[in-house]
């Protein structure tokens, strides 16, 4: 199939369109993922808080849905947290994701030379998503095939604390790898005019969160299409599991879990086994979630402004690969 934007990103990859999908734990399922894939894009499987059993288990899934190339994030502060901390938890995991997966992705730590030739001995790419320069350099300098620098209007955890066209212009010049540009991406001229400002792709969240095929809570994705820009918050508010890591959610969840009285506000089944959601967890709220979702963390980026309406994963990756729209 000819490749709807080639570029060096799609090249190293094997994708079809320079977008890469964000994978929120619990709401990019293997299903979704295997949506973005199939729509030409990279789809991100998430692996945290996940077991080496359970995690290819997904793969195991997601590779009978797609033929397409596809990836495993981990979270740094997560790896290896159900099968014990150290070394030997985290090599586990990396050799089922590397073993299985085109690309191995890291996020919210210092670029580690360790973690990337654990990939690489496993035949896959290894990516870092980084929030300067600086950090970019860094992750280059130990062997990351790409990177990922983010800007501060990204929804989610942000490492980033500049906006993206400075901190891509900045991460440009100081290295040759692919770089792909994160935050406040929603439609196609977005992703045209971060192509011609140099980016080798995009890495798109909230925008995918409001698909028909994203696991998300129906109300968290009304939510999201009703709020505009000035309607998100740079917090700490959602920090429970995840302490010291500046987030971008709603106001109105930030609102509403200040004034909740009650300590935990839902559960929800992770791994066949129901997780209370304590009030400020870092849980997003999926369909099968219970409770006061309204107060649950409702990651959101800046890119809310140009979201109109929950659409399929075609239609979304349809829509950002045409700049006029």
């Amino acid at each position: 199939m000819k490749p709807m934007a080639e570029t060096e990103f799609t090249r190293l990859v094997g994708c079809e369109a320079p977008i890469q999908s964000v994978p929120v734990p619990g709401i990019a399922t293997p299903d979704f993922v295997a949506a973005v894939c199939n729509a030409g894009g990279l789809g991100m499987l998430s692996g945290a808080m996940a077991t080496p059993d359970t995690l290819s288990t997904d793969i195991d899934r997601l590779a009978a849905a797609t033929s397409g190339p596809f990836g495993v994030n981990f979270l740094m502060p997560f790896v290896g947290k159900e099968v014990g901390e150290g070394v030997g938890a985290a090599a586990a995991l990396i050799e089922v994701a590397a073993r299985r997966a085109r690309v191995v992705e890291f996020f919210y730590g210092e670029p580690d030379a360790a973690l990337v030739k654990r990939v690489h001995a496993g035949s896959a790419l290894c990516s870092w998503q980084v929030g300067s320069a600086r950090e970019a350099e860094a992750a280059a300098g130990v062997g990351c095939d790409f990177v990922i620098v983010q800007g501060f209007e990204a929804g989610g955890h942000v490492r980033g604390t500049t906006g993206l066209l400075p901190v891509l212009g900045a991460t440009l010049a100081r290295v040759e790898i692919p770089v792909l540009a994160a935050g406040g991406i929603a439609t196609g001229a977005d992703v045209a005019a971060l192509l011609r400002a140099g980016a080798a792709g995009c890495r798109v969240g909230t925008r995918f969160i409001c698909t028909s095929e994203a696991n998300a809570h129906e109300q968290y994705k009304r939510a999201l299409v009703a709020a505009a820009a000035e309607d998100t918050t740079y917090t700490e508010a959602f920090s429970v599991m995840w302490p010291d890591a500046p987030h971008r959610v709603l106001q109105s969840a930030v609102d509403a879990a200040s004034d909740c009285r009650e300590d935990v506000v839902g559960e929800v089944e992770i791994g066949g086994r129901i997780m209370r959601i304590d009030r400020g967890s870092v849980i997003a709220p999926t369909r099968d979630t219970q409770g006061k979702i309204e107060a649950m963390a409702l990651y959101a980026g800046q890119s809310v402004a140009n979201i109109h309406g929950i659409e399929t994963v075609a239609a979304v990756m349809a829509g950002l690969m045409n700049p006029e729209r």
